[in-house]
């Protein structure tokens, strides 16, 4: 048996997929099912909740072979440690308590680094990945930005031709499309031959800047697009507008600043944790017909 967390998102709902087609047993923890279509509610137990309740995750996680562990943040927490650590803990207590012999866990790069005790967001993921690793064997999917980040800019692309980040313009990063962080994630539930604790980083075919994005995203897109970089400071302020309590816009300004400082820089990049989808291939296959979508 298979448990899948957050099923309905755009990692969780290609690792539900993959999955199912393998021919395992899935059971998933789900806030709505209708949410998900009939032909899947029929092929899963579905568990109604959240996998933060501990009734929940008591209930979903018996008899479990293994588990995808993906806990979104929530920027109305009282801090990053809140967002993941105390969240995940009723999680870490059911893996325990069942016996769970192997969780794969959404999580992000950093450690190890200088920064990554002051890393916002991240700081707070990889502290999920402590008390997870403390249950049971566990591999953390170990995270740059994501390509799908970009999905945010389409008011800006279209309304002032712009794409923006705290990163300088000319800073070349990492970036994985969620695709490719889901089929990592599925490889690891199949095949369960791993043990005790790693880090699997996925840092996407090449390292971008912002530039570069903008470049590539204008092509596909056939119309102007500049790259703006946006102070880490008037990214806090955005975050608190949309509602974030202040020590999450705080968190998201810390992580950007860290990033711009060499988060994402402390992995090696080799053929093994190079993922295949390009920014190009993204943008055609994804942001183009999202802002075909949004402008029509």
């Amino acid at each position: 048996m298979i448990v899948i967390t957050a099923p309905t998102s755009q990692i969780g709902s290609r690792v539900l997929d993959r999955v199912l087609a393998s021919g395992e047993p899935v059971r998933v923890v789900v806030r709505d099912p209708a949410r998900l279509s009939p032909a899947v509610l029929d092929r899963v137990e579905a568990v109604v909740g959240s996998h933060q309740d501990p009734a929940v995750v008591d209930e979903a996680f018996r008899d479990a072979d293994a588990v995808f562990w993906l806990m979104p943040a929530a920027f109305d927490a009282p801090s990053a440690v809140d967002s993941y650590v105390e969240s995940s803990r009723p999680g870490a207590e059911a893996i325990r308590a069942h016996g769970v012999g192997h969780v794969v866990g959404v999580s992000a790069l950093g450690r190890g680094t200088s920064l990554a005790d002051r890393a916002g967001l991240v700081t707070g993921s990889l502290a999920m990945d402590d008390l997870l690793a403390g249950v049971t064997h566990y591999r953390a999917l170990a995270n740059p930005g994501f390509m799908e980040n970009t999905l945010r800019s389409i008011p800006a692309i279209l309304g002032e031709g712009v794409i923006s980040s705290a990163i300088a313009p000319d800073h070349a990063l990492p970036m994985v499309a969620t695709r490719d962080i889901a089929d990592a994630a599925v490889s690891l539930l199949l095949d369960r031959s791993w043990s005790g604790f790693a880090e699997v980083p996925l840092l996407g075919p090449q390292d971008l800047s912002g530039t570069d994005m903008a470049a590539i995203v204008a092509e596909v897109l056939g119309r102007p697009v500049h790259y703006l970089q946006v102070d880490a400071a008037n990214l806090e302020k955005g975050m608190l507008a949309v509602g974030a309590s202040p020590a999450m816009a705080a968190a998201m300004a810390d992580m950007a600043t860290a990033k711009e400082h060499g988060l994402d820089e402390g992995v090696v990049r080799t053929p093994g944790n190079s993922t295949p989808t390009t920014f190009r291939q993204w943008c055609t296959e994804v942001l183009l017909p999202a802002v075909a979508a949004a402008a029509s």
